[in-house]
């Protein structure tokens, strides 16, 4: 069994899955960082693949990417650092990027090499629904990759039961159709949303990202859901802690709790 829907199939609530994007702070930092994370009990993680121009992404990120970028960090280089980490780690692991970067690797190879570095889903933000069906879901499947798909406060319920109906791992409920980014609450018209979604009943578990970075926000979200992604509060502490993922991830989940 793939070991998102292991997850979700053994842990119903409070699942705490983190984004970070490969080669920031330094090329070498991605394994040690994953090691870190999963070391203080994170359920899973998302490795983000840094591209040029992320649209749905804040400035946290954004900088994270080109730093990145300027450290020479590609998917080809970010393959060849998984290599042997399931002899580690056993949690789920997530890639996280854009459409370009995967079409100029080959989205055939991508796949075949998330299978065989041991990634469990991938998360594409600007992959059109269409295309998944036609294109990309039987790739994917032939190589047991799931590919998450995204919603939002304006996604239709029609389009959320149809992403429901044709996607198996979970459903990545956004909590704005803003770009990411730290908030410090969730006011109630976002309450009201996660609420929405929860009373649709989807076959899918669904994680809420896009704003977590403190209690208020995580225990609103988490209320309505499987739990919650951190991303840009992360790699801001990892930034402040000069690299130190021990420190960031003590940083991180002492945020969440106080």
């Amino acid at each position: 069994m793939n070991r998102i829907n292991s997850l979700f199939k053994e842990q119903k609530k409070d699942i705490l899955s983190i984004y970070f994007c490969a080669g920031f702070p330094t090329l070498d930092s991605t394994t040690d960082i994953i090691r870190t994370l999963a070391g203080r009990g994170v359920q899973m993680l998302e490795i983000g693949i840094p591209f040029s121009d992320p649209m749905a992404d804040g400035p946290v990120i954004q900088h994270a990417a080109t730093q990145a970028l300027r450290n020479g960090m590609t998917l080809r280089t970010l393959f060849k650092q998984l290599e042997g980490i399931r002899r580690e780690i056993s949690i789920p692991l997530i890639l996280m990027g854009y459409l370009n970067p995967i079409m100029q690797y080959g989205f055939e190879r991508f796949f075949q090499d998330c299978q065989t570095h041991g990634i469990d889903g991938v998360i594409i933000p600007d992959l059109p629904f269409h295309e998944y069906m036609e294109t990309y879901r039987p790739v994917a499947q032939r190589h047991d990759v799931k590919i998450i798909m995204l919603i939002t406060p304006e996604t239709s319920e029609e389009r959320i039961r149809q992403i429901d109906d044709n996607t198996d791992g979970f459903i990545y409920m956004v909590s704005s159709a803003a770009t990411t980014g730290e908030q410090n609450d969730f006011d109630a018209r976002k309450q009201a949303y996660f609420s929405r979604i929860e009373k649709m009943h989807l076959k899918n578990p669904c994680l809420v990202g896009f704003g977590i970075s403190n209690r208020q926000t995580y225990e609103a979200a988490a209320a309505h859901s499987a739990g919650c992604i951190v991303g840009s509060k992360f790699i801001t502490l990892l930034e402040e802690a000069k690299g130190n993922a021990e420190i960031a991830a003590n940083n991180l989940l002492n945020a969440l709790k106080e």
